[in-house]
């Protein structure tokens, strides 16, 4: 069955307001994943894993985390979207983003009923989500500043996947995971920068599908 996103309103705590492109399953849902974007906004690539992950039986949400500095935001993976994505992320601070991550969390149900899973800059949220908010669990993809903030206290199980040809997150951050988080299912990648991508050059489809494999298992195991 082919099933189609919609976009919501949702609103943070500190009163702002902004969009999530939700999809519901066809029958009653697993549990949620709220998916988290890559600095290229809510895009083709985001509302596929979304649609993906909904057609599995979950319901999900993805925020427009940059909606809080522009609307409507859906970049390619050219040099100028790259630049633009960078340029809105320094303009969105952490704390704020996390209080966006918050109210798709409180949308989804209870505290502790929801996953986040999250790409480039949103497997860093996702990693910050672990340890600041009330999640189930976390999957981060090439989480690029999770070395930033690897002495964290992780409250919830979290799975990460990194390539050891990522040209921007070098192999030491993979390695610093497995020292100070021997819980985490850390795993390595033959692959680059935004491996799980199949609108980007850096598309590995091996490493891709292993990694949406054992997501999904520890979604299932999670949910």
């Amino acid at each position: 069955m082919s099933l189609s996103g919609q976009w919501i309103a949702l609103t943070a705590a500190d009163g702002h307001r902004f969009d999530a492109f939700a999809v519901a399953p066809a029958s009653a849902a697993k549990g949620t994943v709220v998916v988290l974007p890559e600095i290229f906004g809510v895009n083709g690539h985001i509302q596929s894993v979304a649609t993906d992950l909904a057609q599995r039986g979950y319901a999900v949400i993805a925020p427009a985390l940059f909606d809080r500095v522009q609307k409507s935001v859906n970049l390619g993976y050219d040099k100028d979207g790259v630049e633009q994505g960078i340029r809105l992320k320094s303009a969105v601070p952490v704390e704020h983003a996390l209080l966006d991550v918050a109210a798709a969390l409180a949308h989804a149900g209870p505290a502790r009923s929801a996953v986040v899973l999250g790409f480039c800059w949103g497997g860093t949220l996702a990693w910050r989500s672990a340890a600041k908010l009330p999640v189930r669990a976390a999957v981060a993809y090439y989480g690029g500043q999770i070395g930033s903030h690897i002495d964290v206290e992780l409250r919830a199980p979290v799975m990460t996947h990194f390539g050891a040809q990522d040209q921007s997150i070098p192999v030491t951050v993979y390695e610093s995971v497995a020292r100070e988080h021997p819980q985490v299912l850390n795993h390595l990648y033959p692959a680059g920068h935004g491996f799980n991508c199949s609108e980007r050059a850096s598309y590995h489809a091996d490493s891709a599908r292993q990694a949406w494999g054992r997501s999904v298992a520890f979604l299932q195991a999670a949910l």
